[in-house]
């Protein structure tokens, strides 16, 4: 299995981030097909009180290397990275991995 986890950084304006992320981003990422699993996280202070590294994590499965790079080279899949720039102020981080089981 293949992941693709997308790290975003603390935004500039959180509110704004949060509505774009739920109204425009997520409805636009729902169009990519061949996702098996999508988790979502945003980040909470750590035991401390600390702010936390990152502010949220999308994390993206797929079936194997074949799948993701079809899923993420679709026209869906262009317009979904490419909608990053629209809302993730503070930057993002992609990052692929294998999944080990």
């Amino acid at each position: 299995m293949k992941k693709v986890t997308v790290l975003y950084n603390h935004p500039e304006d959180s509110e704004a981030f949060e509505k774009y992320y739920h109204e425009t981003h997520l409805p636009l990422a729902a169009t990519m097909k061949g996702i098996a699993r999508l988790e979502l996280t945003r980040f909470e202070a750590g035991p401390d009180g600390s702010k936390p590294a990152y502010y949220r994590m999308a994390e993206l499965y797929f079936s194997d290397d074949n799948q993701c790079q079809t899923t993420l080279g679709s026209p869906e899949g262009e317009a979904t990275v490419a909608d990053l720039s629209n809302f993730a102020t503070g930057g993002v981080t992609v990052v692929m991995g294998s999944v080990e089981e």
